[in-house]
C-alpha cells in the first residue's frame, strides 16, 4: 500500500509569482464583467490623480514667480490666469481634485477587494470539506482558524496594493523623471535616480528581514491559537486534573514567543523608516544644493527652486507608499501563503471524471476481500469478505483495534480501500460520486457532537429541506419529543458548544431523530450505545429499533447484548473475520463471541447488583431518619 502524501500547511506555497498568479482570478474575475469595469474604472480615476499629481508644483512655482515679479509663465498662458492669487487657487483647487480622484477609485474598488475576500475564502471553506478525514484527524483546528482568518485579511491588501497603486507609483516616478530631464538637465534626473534606487534597495532588503520575523511571529500565533482552543474544549478534563496553571504556562509560552518577536517587528520598523529617511533626505538635500547654485548663478529663479523642492516633497509620497506597499504586499503574501498551502493539499479520495450517482434499489451491501490500512506500516483490515442482505441487519464485533469502526468508515468512503471492493446493489463504491454514497447511507456514531444551534436545527440537519411538523415528527419517533416541550424553549434551545448542554442520552436521541429524518436506505449504528449506561442504553435501543426497521443495517457494537437479534454478527480479530453466525450459533461455538459475551454478563451483573446495593443502602437511610422525625 502507498500512503497518500501528507502535505503540511507550511508558509511556502511556491513563491512570490505563484502566490501572486493565484490571486489573479479573485482580481480580475473572468465571471463578473462589472468588476472588472470597476477596476478598469478605478485604475483610471487613479492615473488621472496621479498626472495631476505630478503638475501641482507648477502652479506652486508660477505663483512664487508672480509673487517674486518673475513672469516665466506669461510666454504661453494668458494674462488672466497668472496672477499670484489666481494660481494659488488654482494649486489648491487641483490638489482637491486629487483627493476626490483617489475617493473615487477607493470608492469603486471597495466591492472589488471585498469580492476577493468572500470567493477565496468560500473556496478555502469548499476545499476543506473536501479534504479526506485523514486530513482532519490530523489537523490542529486553532492553527487553521488562524490561517484563514489572517489569510482572508490579507487578500485585500494584495488585491488593492498590487494593481491599483504599485503601476501608477511607478508611472508617477516616471512622469517626475521626465520633467526633471525636459526642464533641468540630466543631472537632476541621475541623482534623483540613484537615490531612489538605493531607497528601493533598502526597503526590500530591510522588508525581506521583517518578513521572516513576521513568519516567527505567525508560527507563535498559530500556537497560541491552537493551545488557546485545545484548553478550552477540553475545559472539564482540565478541571478533573487541576492542570489550569500547566494550560496557562503552556499559552503564556507561546504568547512569550509571539511577544519577543513584535518587539522585534516593532524595532525593525523604527530601523526601517530611519534608513528610508536618511536615504531621500541626502538625495533631496544634494539636489536642493545644485538648485539654489543654479538660482545664485541667474540660471534657474526662484519658483525653480520652489518646483524642485515641491516635486521632490511629491516624490516622496509615492516613494514612502511603494515603502508601505511592499511591507504590505509581503506581509500579506505571509499571510495568505499558508492558505494557499492550505488550498494545494490533495484531495486523498476523489471522484472518478464523469463518476454517476450511487442508485440504492434494494440496499445490498458486498465486501469482497477488502483491505485496507490507515499506515502501509500496518494493514488494519486483512482481506475480509461479508455480506449484508437488503433489509438485514449485519453485526460487527470484536476487541478494541479489531478494525470495526473502519469499515463503517469505507461504507462511507471516507478512505478507499488498498485492495478489493465495497459493493452497494453492485455497484462499486469507488466508482461512484462520494456524495451520493453519503446521501443514501445514515448513520447514528458513538459520539455525536451537535452544532451550537438550536435542537431544531440540529435534526433537521438530517434533511435541510424538511418542515417544522417532519422535525417534530422525528423527534417523537426518536423520544425526545417529551424532553424538548419541558425546555423553556422547546425546539429553539440552543444545544452549546458541542452539544454539551444535552446529556449523552440526550444527544444520542437528536443523532437518531436527524437520522430518521434523512430516512436512509441504508443505515449504520456505529457503537451508537457505548458510551451510556445500561438503563439509558435500553431506552435508546427502542428507538434504534424503530429507525431501523426495513433497512439494511450495518451495527458495529461493543455492548453484545444489543445485538442479540441481527441476523448475522461478524466476530473480528486484528482485521480478520474469525467467527461469523448468529447469536446463539456463536455462543455455542464457545469461541471469542462466547468469551466475549460472559466477560460482559458477568460485568454486567456486578453493575446491577452494585445498583441495587446502592438502592438499598438509600432505603435504610431513609428508615433510620424516620424515628428520629418523629421523636
Amino acid at each position: 500500500m502507498t500512503k497518500p502524501p501528507r502535505k503540511t500547511v507550511s508558509a511556502d506555497s511556491g513563491g512570490t509569482f505563484t502566490t501572486l498568479r493565484n490571486l489573479w482570478p479573485y482580481m480580475w474575475p473572468d465571471d463578473r464583467p462589472d468588476l472588472k469595469a470597476r477596476v478598469l474604472w478605478a485604475s483610471v480615476f487613479l492615473v488621472l490623480a496621479k498626472v495631476l499629481t505630478v503638475l501641482i508644483p507648477y502652479f506652486y512655482k508660477w505663483a512664487t514667480d508672480a509673487l517674486n515679479g518673475t513672469h516665466s509663465a506669461r510666454d504661453w498662458l494668458p494674462l488672466a490666469i497668472t496672477g499670484a492669487v489666481t494660481l494659488v487657487v488654482a494649486y489648491n483647487f487641483a490638489r482637491v481634485v486629487a483627493v476626490a480622484l483617489n475617493q473615487l477609485r477607493d470608492a469603486l474598488f471597495a466591492r472589488v477587494g471585498q469580492h476577493a475576500v468572500r470567493q477565496l475564502g468560500r473556496r478555502t471553506f469548499v476545499h476543506m470539506h473536501r479534504l479526506s478525514l485523514r486530513f482532519h484527524l490530523e489537523r490542529r483546528t486553532g492553527g487553521l482558524s488562524r490561517i484563514i482568518d489572517r489569510g482572508t485579511k490579507g487578500i485585500e491588501a494584495i488585491v488593492r496594493f498590487t494593481i491599483l497603486n504599485t503601476l501608477p507609483t511607478l508611472l508617477e516616478f516616471a512622469l517626475t523623471a521626465v520633467i526633471f530631464v525636459l526642464a533641468y538637465g540630466f543631472s537632476y534626473f541621475v541623482v534623483v535616480a540613484v537615490t531612489v534606487g538605493l531607497y528601493l534597495w533598502f526597503t526590500v532588503a530591510a522588508s525581506n528581514w521583517r518578513i521572516a520575523i513576521r513568519r516567527e511571529m505567525n508560527d507563535s500565533d498559530n500556537d497560541a491559537g491552537t493551545k488557546v482552543i485545545d484548553s478550552l474544549l477540553n475545559f472539564e478534563t482540565v478541571k478533573y486534573f487541576g492542570n489550569e496553571r500547566m494550560e496557562v504556562e503552556r499559552f503564556d509560552g507561546a504568547m512569550a514567543r509571539y511577544e519577543a518577536a513584535a518587539i522585534r517587528i516593532w524595532t525593525s520598523l523604527g530601523w526601517l523608516n530611519f534608513g528610508q529617511g536618511a536615504i531621500f533626505g541626502l538625495g533631496m538635500a544634494a539636489v536642493m544644493v545644485m538648485s539654489a547654485l543654479e538660482v545664485r548663478a541667474g540660471t534657474q529663479t526662484l519658483g525653480d527652486f520652489v518646483f524642485i523642492n515641491a516635486l521632490l516633497m511629491q516624490l516622496s509620497i509615492p516613494l514612502n507608499f511603494i515603502g508601505s506597499i511592499y511591507r504590505e504586499i509581503r506581509q500579506g503574501l505571509t499571510d495568505i501563503e499558508q492558505m494557499f498551502a492550505l488550498l494545494d493539499v490533495e484531495q486523498e479520495v476523489k471522484d472518478k471524471d464523469g463518476a454517476p450517482d450511487l442508485v440504492v434499489t434494494d440496499g445490498a451491501i458486498r465486501f469482497e476481500d477488502v483491505r485496507f490500512g490507515y499506515d502501509p506500516e500496518r494493514e488494519i483490515l486483512k482481506g475480509i469478505s461479508f455480506e449484508v442482505p437488503p433489509g438485514h441487519s449485519v453485526a460487527i464485533v470484536g476487541p478494541s483495534g479489531a478494525g470495526k469502526s473502519t469499515i463503517s468508515r469505507l461504507l462511507f468512503r471516507f478512505y478507499d480501500v488498498t485492495a478489493g471492493r465495497i459493493l452497494v446493489d453492485g455497484q462499486n463504491l469507488a466508482d461512484v460520486a462520494q456524495e451520493s454514497v453519503r446521501a443514501r447511507v445514515g448513520i447514528v456514531p458513538q459520539d455525536t457532537v451537535l452544532f451550537n444551534d438550536t435542537i431544531a436545527y440540529n435534526i433537521r440537519y438530517g434533511r435541510t429541506d424538511a418542515s417544522d411538523e417532519e422535525v417534530r415528527r422525528a423527534a417523537e419517533l426518536a423520544q425526545i419529543s417529551d424532553f424538548i416541550e419541558t425546555l423553556p424553549l422547546g425546539f429553539d434551545t440552543m444545544v452549546g458548544e458541542r452539544g454539551l448542554k444535552l446529556s449523552g442520552g440526550e444527544k444520542q436521541r437528536v443523532a437518531i431523530a436527524r437520522t430518521i429524518l434523512k430516512a436512509p436506505p441504508i443505515l449504520v449504528l456505529d457503537e451508537a450505545t457505548s458510551a451510556l449506561d445500561t438503563h439509558t442504553e435500553q431506552e435508546i435501543q427502542s428507538a434504534l429499533d424503530l429507525v431501523s426497521r426495513n433497512r439494511t443495517t450495518l451495527t458495529i457494537a461493543h455492548r453484545l447484548s444489543t445485538i442479540v437479534n441481527a441476523n448475522e454478527i461478524i466476530v473480528l480479530k486484528a482485521g480478520e473475520i474469525v467467527e461469523r453466525g448468529d447469536h446463539r450459533t456463536l455462543l455455542e461455538l464457545g469461541g471469542l463471541y462466547a468469551e466475549m459475551w460472559a466477560m460482559q454478563r458477568e460485568a454486567s451483573e456486578a453493575e446491577e447488583a452494585l445498583r441495587r446495593a446502592r438502592e438499598t443502602d438509600a432505603i435504610g437511610a431513609i428508615e433510620r431518619r424516620k424515628p428520629a422525625e418523629v421523636n
